[in-house]
């Protein structure tokens, strides 16, 4: 990924989380995965943003290479990802959050506003709707039961654009893969997490915002991203054309882009 480049596990808050990091630039862009994502979410942003960047991207406890070592709470992420930048003395960061990491990113910034430069939320989502809830429960009952093969399979067709599925296979494949992937047990506490979360207070969030969706995005669809928009004063919304939930490999070319307009334009 470039000069600057490491990779391993570091001990945050008592557990092994693994983490990655890039570039070698003044200012910390931390990234943060949502639920069957890992780091790797984010692999092509990275290629553009550790020009200028240190671009830190962990894998959430019980997610990919960081093993599940207990109860797993949204609002345990956010602490998480406060001491890992406690770790690396990072007084301020730009944060990065994917779908329920968009959650994580909105409690540290309401909560924590001196430890937030900016936002840039992806498929963001404020909390889930109780039918959403429901639906977690029993996903995580499933890969309990059967692991992540059917699950992968059926986030493939309602997860993804259909333009996705139809003319970026290669990108099908990956969000397949990352799933499949995925330690069912691990998986499962981070859906009764996510089933659990609670929304940050909007109106507390600060710091420069923007909010990037798909048109076909049916976990966080435009009108209500529109609204978590509405609801933090002066963020932008940009909603991205024949585009799912996996808005930063679906359309990575878009996503670095609208970041890069963000910090520099």
């Amino acid at each position: 990924m470039g000069r600057g480049t490491a990779a391993g596990t570091e001990t945050i808050n008592g557990k092994e989380i693994a983490v990655e990091s890039h570039g070698q630039g003044a200012e910390a862009v931390v990234m943060v995965h949502g639920l069957g994502g890992t780091s790797n979410t984010f692999t092509a942003q990275v290629g553009v943003l550790a020009r200028t960047f240190t671009v830190i991207r962990p894998d959430l406890e019980g997610s990919g290479r960081s093993p599940l070592t207990g109860k797993l709470t949204v609002e345990g992420f956010a602490k998480d990802i406060l001491a890992l930048m406690k770790a690396r003395h990072i007084a301020a960061a730009h944060l990065v959050g994917h779908s329920m990491g968009s959650i994580v990113c909105q409690l540290i910034a309401a909560r924590s506003p001196a430890k937030v430069k900016s936002m840039v939320l992806l498929g963001p989502i404020a909390e889930p709707p109780d039918p959403a809830r429901q639906a977690m429960r029993d996903r995580a009952k499933l890969a309990r039961s059967e692991g992540m093969v059917s699950i992968a399979d059926t986030l493939l067709q309602v997860a993804i654009s259909a333009a996705t599925r139809a003319h970026r296979p290669a990108v099908a494949a990956f969000v397949r893969e990352i799933l499949m992937r995925q330690p069912a047990e691990g998986y499962a506490a981070t859906c009764e997490a996510l089933a659990a979360a609670r929304a940050a207070p909007l109106a507390s969030i600060k710091c420069p915002t923007l909010l990037i969706t798909g048109d076909e995005d049916g976990v966080a669809p435009p009108a209500a991203v529109q609204k978590i928009g509405q609801a933090i004063k002066g963020s932008r919304v940009q909603i991205l054309a024949e585009c799912g939930h996996w808005t930063p490999v679906e359309c990575a070319a878009e996503v670095s882009a609208a970041m890069l307009n963000f910090y520099f334009g």
